[in-house]
């Protein structure tokens, strides 16, 4: 009776769209978000890999507009670049998390945008 339920993989997903957006002001969490993206992915419905796509796709995407922002942080180029990339995640996160809570599929998982 005292049992602790398990996390549902949904809940892990929301759990991963959260990681990311702290993960701005503490990066590691973003790569606590995407390993635990690639743990569930195989096990979870279809609806809810899409998810998991979207945010595998959401890290490493992100991760090369951070690679390109710093490296060109020095020219006025970077700073927009760095700019780009926080309102990027930002919309892709509250837009996942949207989809997620009408427990839709996501219904572009693979785009390089918004989503």
């Amino acid at each position: 009776m005292n049992e602790v339920a398990a996390p549902t993989t949904e809940g892990t997903a929301k759990i991963v769209y959260i990681l990311y957006l702290v993960g701005i002001v503490v990066g590691v969490t973003g790569i606590v978000g995407v390993v635990m993206a690639y743990i569930n992915r195989r096990e979870a419905p279809d609806w809810l890999q899409s998810h998991y796509t979207f945010q595998i796709r959401t890290f490493w995407i992100g991760l090369l507009y951070l690679f390109i922002g710093t490296l060109t942080v020095g020219l006025v180029i970077g700073a927009f670049i760095l700019l780009f990339w926080l309102v990027w995640l930002i919309i892709r996160c509250v837009k996942g998390m949207q989809y997620l809570d009408k427990q839709q599929a996501h219904p572009q998982p693979e785009t390089w945008m918004f989503g």
